[in-house]
């Protein structure tokens, strides 16, 4: 009767001794487990931290724009090829519908096309470098302009041509010499360009002038 008493409270013990084992086990396992979490949220945390700062840094850019100034000898120079792209094109109309000559006639008409062209590309070149130019021509070609338009039949042929072939003469020589003193790269493509086109018309002036002698 004793002995299995003793093997009966000896199965209990070793019941209960294995319940307390497993329930630390779980204990143990639990944890762990919590532990680990943590860790892994900490680190998330870190790593979104971290993220937001270096994209913060590395969106802001500030972005700088540059303007072309000119010179006051560029702005003056485009001030006075204005005014006398506007004269030449206002003397050209009256020459176009006034003259007798036919040579005269279409050289009128050469002078409204051509530095009409040249006017219209000069406005839009001032216009982005943030210069006015004068919508009237000056006081020098204004009385060229009335003196000439005074006169009819041959004598005003002749007086026309006379006039442009030193008012070219004269452009000339100014838009080579701002050829070689002009450094802003858009107004010098526009003063050689146009350079060319006036030589042409100079030499045209020069040889019509000659047959009204």
């Amino acid at each position: 009767m004793r002995s299995r008493t003793f093997i009966l409270f000896a199965a209990l013990l070793l019941v209960f001794a294995f319940g307390c084992r497993k329930e630390e086990s779980a204990n143990t396992d639990t944890a762990v487990t919590t532990d680990s979490s943590t860790t892994a949220v900490s680190s998330t945390d870190t790593s979104g931290t971290t993220t937001t700062s270096d994209t913060s840094g590395t969106t802001g850019t500030t972005m700088a724009t540059s303007s072309s100034s000119l010179t006051d000898d560029e702005k003056t120079f485009m001030t006075k090829a204005a005014q006398g792209g506007i004269a030449e094109v206002s003397l050209g109309g009256v020459a176009a519908s006034k003259a007798t000559s036919a040579d005269v006639k279409n050289f009128g008409t050469q002078m409204q096309t051509d530095h009409g062209k040249a006017n219209d590309e000069l406005k839009q070149l001032a216009s982005t470098k943030g210069v006015t130019l004068p919508t009237e021509t000056d006081a020098e070609h204004k009385k060229t302009a009335d003196e000439v338009s005074a006169k009819s039949g041959a004598a005003f042929d002749k007086a026309y041509m006379d006039a442009m072939v030193k008012d070219h003469d004269k452009d000339v020589k100014e838009f080579q010499e701002a050829s070689g003193k002009v450094k802003d790269p858009d107004l010098k493509a526009w003063t050689d360009k146009t350079l060319a086109v006036i030589q042409g018309h100079d030499k045209m002036a020069h040889d019509i002038a000659k047959k009204l002698k």
